[in-house]
């Protein structure tokens, strides 16, 4: 960003202190307080003496950089918790008032802007995390993050939308950053085009997927596209209700047809004033050559680049261990080019290593989980979040000891997603399994428990939403998982295949538990 907004920027968290220190002592409420926090990435936690920030990170990319910042700062002000978000970003739990002003500042040198990382905002612009080194993609979508993301920082101060704005570019290999059901989703094609779809979006109130807008918007337009969402949404969106101010309601209100009809008008009106194109785009290529060796494990990614890997590393439940970044980032400074990508399922890849570098990272992060199972995703929880109702961390923490102690090998039980609340921070809607924090009542008693769906997915092409209106106490959870995970162990049947030819089978187990 240039020096004036930073300058702007800069005061705006000077004048946050002041914000932080009226909530501190009690003269500011929580509601109001939020308010001013959330466009600045902040937000007060359950216990109101503590906070978190969140370091928004264009496409999930931690650099070397990057990295040697997050390390220095977790060391400095003795952060205790990290938080991989399923948006690409960092959360630092448990701060103290007077830190998080100042780790504001003190990221803005390694290129990390926390402006708009919550509140009304456009939020994290996501891309596919092995954008630009994975194996049949049809192009590097990263130019485009990074150039969507500082338009929207140059704008954010000028425009006041009902919600926030959630932005994901794929790659055409995957789509495990959602674009089928984003805000606005941008997915490559093969021919350097990109299909946009438009006011999607999860929740507890209608989740609805993306509508097409354009088959093959010209990859220089891109720009008008976002712009155009958002004069829409601020000229169509609800700002009396908050809970039915998300774009995907401008789907009711609007109509399909009408919404498409008045995007594309509102698209090439701003093509006509112009000024928005973006004819140079820098672009990386990798330059690292193979070491002649080769390396095979199950959490290692050959990349498109011939005799170089990325390697998975995903810690239970998006939790990142404190000593983690520092220890990476001792490991990583010397290696040439490489780079940290942080996925929407918590998980981190470690890119552009040769066969060597990859063995040695892969040592250096044993500690990752091993089976589908155990990359399942989990919000924070109700013990951190201020919204949360049930402690999905530890409902995970306790389902994959569980299943670990029962025996289950990998493939008899799919990922998992969480969320402690309504909200969808754990994407639970697009989950093979996904759980939705709640209450049930047991003898006239409301007991912990969450709600239950089934056959959700992200595929590309093949995105859906999980069906089901089952409600499973808590304390169940864990024999559930061992119940299903033996079952189609003892079939010899992965997951997919067992639920699908075993539905019945499926079903009265957890009716067993409903």
């Amino acid at each position: 960003m240039d020096k004036q907004w930073t300058s702007i920027f800069l005061e705006e968290i000077e004048g946050f202190k002041n914000t932080m220190d009226m909530f501190d002592k009690g003269e500011l409420d929580r509601k109001a307080y939020k308010g001013v926090s959330g466009g600045l990435g902040s937000y007060a936690q359950r216990d109101p003496a503590k906070h978190m920030l969140r370091l928004r990170l264009p496409g999930g990319r931690l650099t070397i950089n990057r990295l040697e910042f997050l390390a220095k700062i977790i060391e400095k002000e003795k952060v205790n918790r990290i938080k991989l978000t399923t948006c690409e970003t960092i959360q630092l739990h448990d701060l103290l008032v007077e830190q998080v002003p100042d780790i504001m500042e003190k990221a803005i040198d390694c290129g990390i802007y926390t402006k708009g990382g919550g509140g009304d905002n456009p939020r994290n612009v996501m891309a596919s995390p092995l954008s630009g080194v994975q194996q049949g993609e049809c192009f590097d979508v990263m130019p485009w993050v990074e150039a969507v993301t500082g338009y929207l920082l140059s704008i954010c101060r000028d425009i006041h939308m009902p919600r926030k704005l959630k932005i994901a570019f794929c790659n055409g290999v995957d789509d495990c950053v959602h674009s089928a059901f984003r805000d606005m989703g941008f997915l490559a094609n093969p021919d350097g085009t990109f299909s946009v779809r438009i006011a999607g979006g999860l929740g507890a109130a209608k989740p609805s997927m993306g509508l097409l807008v354009e088959e093959h918007a010209k990859p220089q337009d891109v720009l008008y596209y976002v712009r155009a969402m958002i004069e829409v949404f601020c000229a169509h969106g609800n700002y009396e209700n908050r809970a039915k101010a998300r774009t995907r309601f401008l789907q009711d209100t609007l109509g399909c047809d009408g919404l498409r009809e008045t995007f594309l008008k509102e698209v090439d009106a701003l093509k006509k004033i112009g000024g928005l194109e973006l004819s140079a785009l820098e672009k990386t290529e990798v330059q690292k050559q193979s070491d002649g060796g080769t390396i095979e494990d199950c959490r290692v990614i050959p990349q498109k680049q011939p005799g170089l890997y990325a390697v998975k590393y995903h810690p239970i439940g998006g939790l990142l261990p404190i000593d983690k970044p520092r220890k990476l980032y001792e490991l990583l400074k010397d290696m040439d080019e490489a780079e940290i990508r942080i996925a929407p399922d918590e998980s981190l890849y470690i890119i552009n290593l040769n066969s060597a570098q990859a063995k040695k990272v892969l040592e250096a992060t044993n500690d990752s989980a091993r089976t589908e199972f155990e990359h399942s995703v989990a919000c924070i929880g109700s013990t951190t979040c201020q919204q949360g109702v049930r402690d999905s961390q530890g409902v995970l923490q306790v389902v994959v000891k569980a299943v670990r102690e029962a025996g289950i090998k990998d493939g008899f039980l799919p990922k998992i997603c969480i969320s402690g609340c309504p909200s969808s921070c754990s994407a639970h809607q697009a989950g093979a399994i996904g759980f939705q924090g709640g209450v049930k009542r047991v003898d006239n008693t409301p007991c912990p428990a969450f709600r239950m769906t089934l056959g959700g997915s992200d595929h590309l092409g093949k995105a859906q939403f999980g069906e089901g209106s089952v409600t499973i106490l808590e304390q169940d959870i864990p024999a559930l998982f061992v119940e299903l995970g033996k079952a189609a162990q003892d079939c010899g049947l992965r997951w997919e295949e067992w639920s699908k030819s075993h539905s019945k089978e499926r079903d009265a187990i957890i009716a067993k538990y409903s």
